[in-house]
């Protein structure tokens, strides 16, 4: 870090004095904490998360937090030709929620979720993450508490939380206002990667179900629920359960699922995973779709959570314009061969995770067949 002061016209160390050479005058000098940064707020708010960070650790991690790389030994024994795979992502506006409520110790996992579970996609194990925190002030507490939820979602995934930045940017956002960001890096084996080309017609679609929201379509959640609907954050909606209010509903953590993902490969036959956020259904399981082949999804099979029926009807919204926007209750899809898809359902089921088969695949031209009505009531 930089101390920035100003200095005399003589070159002297001594601060700037104003008057200078006339008699003397009153000392002016400036700080970076004039300047509304403070060095000792973000060492604090390191001390506080070193405990949580140390919990994400992997044979791999070399050394500890304080150097300026996180360093990684990649076991290249475990590979013949081993593939890195990348992912970066943010939460965008679910941190809106998380500031008003004054709740931050979650909405780390929502960050942690969209980039492995992106990585997962592929079949790449998650190896580890760097997170950045940008922030109008630090505050040691509120940023130990981003960056344990963060620490949590590392573990849930089996990633090192190998390092990050946090950076204050006063002047730019509010005291309040922060936004935080993550890269993930995994590896898979060449021979092993998952994706369109391995899809055949046939093949089982199977659905993993959310945990709500997630974090995509926040923007028009927003608009909606709490500016043309006038809801408030503490309403208590009856259709969430025993007195939940919306606003846990909407800071429900987003489901990681990438242990779950590594194991079902292990133990069945998966041709693709599709991680499903903005774009909605459709919009995502299309990209794990080669040209000669179509996607049937039979909306009949399960019931999206509260949540979504409240949106739509408070926003009248169209039900392809709900669709596009959020995951109306799937979070993830397995794409699995057709003798596989009693075990793979049977195999998330053991871990806690809620599967059905939603569909199959058949020939087509690479599109996604939305049929049937969503279960109501």
């Amino acid at each position: 870090m930089t101390h920035v002061s100003e200095r005399n016209s003589a070159g002297s160390n001594q601060p700037w004095t104003a008057g200078a050479g006339r008699g003397g005058a009153r000392k002016r000098t400036a700080t970076y904490a004039d300047a509304g940064v403070s060095i000792e707020a973000g060492d604090r708010a390191v001390e506080l998360l070193k405990s949580k960070v140390k919990k994400t650790t992997r044979p791999e991690v070399i050394g500890d937090l304080g150097g300026f790389s996180g360093l990684f030994r990649l076991n290249t024994q475990k590979y013949k030709s081993p593939i890195l795979a990348s992912s970066t992502d943010g939460v965008g506006t679910k941190l809106v929620i998380a500031q008003q409520l004054d709740i931050h110790d979650t909405i780390g996992i929502d960050l942690v979720a969209m980039v492995v579970d992106d990585l997962v996609a592929c079949g790449a194990e998650p190896l580890f993450l760097l997170d950045y925190i940008a922030c109008g002030e630090v505050v040691p507490d509120k940023v130990a508490e981003i960056g344990a939820g963060i620490a949590d979602g590392c573990r849930y995934a089996g990633c090192a939380l190998l390092g990050g930045e946090t950076a204050e940017h006063p002047g730019v956002l509010r005291p309040d206002e922060y936004d935080v960001s993550a890269t993930g890096v995994g590896v898979v084996e060449e021979s092993e990667i998952l994706g369109r080309e391995r899809v055949e017609v046939g093949d089982a679609v199977i659905a993993m179900r959310s945990s709500g929201l997630h974090s995509n379509g926040y923007s028009l959640v927003r608009h909606v629920l709490l500016g043309a609907g006038r809801m408030r954050l503490d309403s208590v909606v009856d259709d969430f359960g025993t007195q939940r209010t919306l606003g846990e509903e909407l800071l429900t953590p987003t489901k990681i699922y990438a242990k779950d993902c590594l194991g079902l490969i292990e133990e069945t036959d998966v041709r693709a995973f599709s991680h499903v956020t903005g774009g909605g259904i459709p919009g995502n399981l299309v990209r794990v779709l080669p040209e000669h082949v179509d996607a049937v999804v039979d909306r009949s099979t399960w019931r999206p959570q509260p949540i979504f029926d409240l949106i739509q009807a408070k926003g009248r919204i169209e039900d392809h314009e709900m669709e596009a926007t959020f995951n109306m209750g799937v979070g993830m899809f397995a794409v699995v061969s057709a003798d596989d898809a009693d075990r793979a359902m049977a195999y998330l089921t053991g871990r806690g995770v809620e599967a059905w088969q939603v569909g199959e695949v058949i020939e087509g031209t690479g599109e996604v067949q939305m049929m049937g009505q969503y279960t109501r009531g």
